[in-house]
């Protein structure tokens, strides 16, 4: 099911890594154990994890729980997992920080974007859909564990959230088996445990318009970081503008202003959310969101590919 890198086997702890396919994203693991027995069926658990969120929370599975709440959750409250239940409780609550710039029911317009073709909505698709977007208009209902949409035609899309979830599920399994040094990564999404066993890891912030350059190098340790970019799916049309897919719920269309964001956190799924969040809100209005979280910063690169830091990465004052 995944496939392994290792260095030769000696007697002494050494790194094992480890990478596989799931969520229609690479998923990579390096942890630190005592032995090549040990590591791989921790491997395998951990990376299994990613393929039960997918089975659970893909958008493009007909068979998917997500897909099945988006059919029936107009018509009734629907009880769903306790895991896809945990995840539609985060989103909202990224939703109410942002004011709504973080929408998991942007999925209502989503869905007519098609990035392997090069494929965008037309204005009339556009506005007959538009309405669909409000994340109020999802009920949870903590006691029965049930969702509700309040309107026909509203569906969810969990791209911008679920991946970090399931790097944190990966991160307890992994913490479960006693690692203590390890880095996990889906897509945008990535977690560390521990430090690089004695020094810290060493975590590059892509430039958003080179792949083989960085655009800051982060040294991080017990961390998470997730970079949202217009650079990830996207599509030049014919106007000669880049339709990627990191959509604002008021216009359905992909958000202007800056092209890429990294969130640090404790947490993955905290950190993927906001970074869709911010994103959307663009450099000034995110960073005052950012700003009044605590142990949350952000590193965003705008359009006009200038760098901005959140108050918790700038440089100390003369009177620091």
């Amino acid at each position: 099911m995944f496939s392994l890198l290792m260095i030769p086997v000696t007697a002494q702890s050494e790194w094992f890594y480890y990478a596989d396919t799931a969520m229609t994203t690479r998923v990579e693991l390096e942890l630190w154990a005592d032995s090549r027995r040990l590591a791989d069926p921790i491997a395998e658990r951990v990376l299994r994890v990613f393929h039960k969120v997918d089975r659970s929370m893909s958008r493009y599975r007909e068979d998917s729980e997500l897909s099945r709440l988006n059919r029936q959750a107009a018509e009734r409250p629907v009880e769903v997992s306790e895991g896809l239940f945990d995840v539609f409780r985060k989103a909202q609550t990224v939703s109410e920080l942002s004011n709504g710039a973080f929408d998991i029911s942007f999925g209502s317009v989503g869905y007519l974007y098609d990035y392997r073709t090069g494929v965008a909505p037309s204005e009339e698709q556009l506005s007959s859909h538009l309405s669909h977007i409000n994340y109020q208009d999802i009920v949870l209902d903590d006691a029965s564990r049930t969702i509700f949409y309040r309107q026909e035609g509203l569906r969810v899309d969990l791209g911008g959230i679920a991946k970090g979830y399931a790097v944190d599920l990966g991160i307890e399994q992994l913490k479960a088996a006693g690692i203590r040094h390890a880095r996990l990564s889906a897509g945008g999404d990535m977690r560390l445990l521990g430090d690089r066993h004695g020094r810290p890891w060493v975590v590059g912030v892509r430039d958003p318009r080179s792949k083989d350059r960085n655009a800051v190098v982060l040294p991080l340790m017990n961390a998470a970081l997730s970079t949202s970019g217009d650079y990830e799916r996207f599509f030049i049309d014919e106007q000669g503008d880049r339709v990627h897919h990191i959509l604002s719920p008021k216009t359905g269309k992909p958000a202007r202003g800056v092209q890429s964001v990294s969130i640090l956190g404790s947490d993955a799924m905290t950190t993927d959310g906001l970074s869709t969040a911010v994103f959307v809100l663009g450099t000034a209005r995110g960073l005052d969101m950012i700003n009044q979280l605590p142990d949350i910063d952000a590193i965003i690169i705008d359009e006009a590919r200038q760098m901005h830091y959140s108050d918790g990465l700038q440089p100390p004052g003369p009177d620091d």
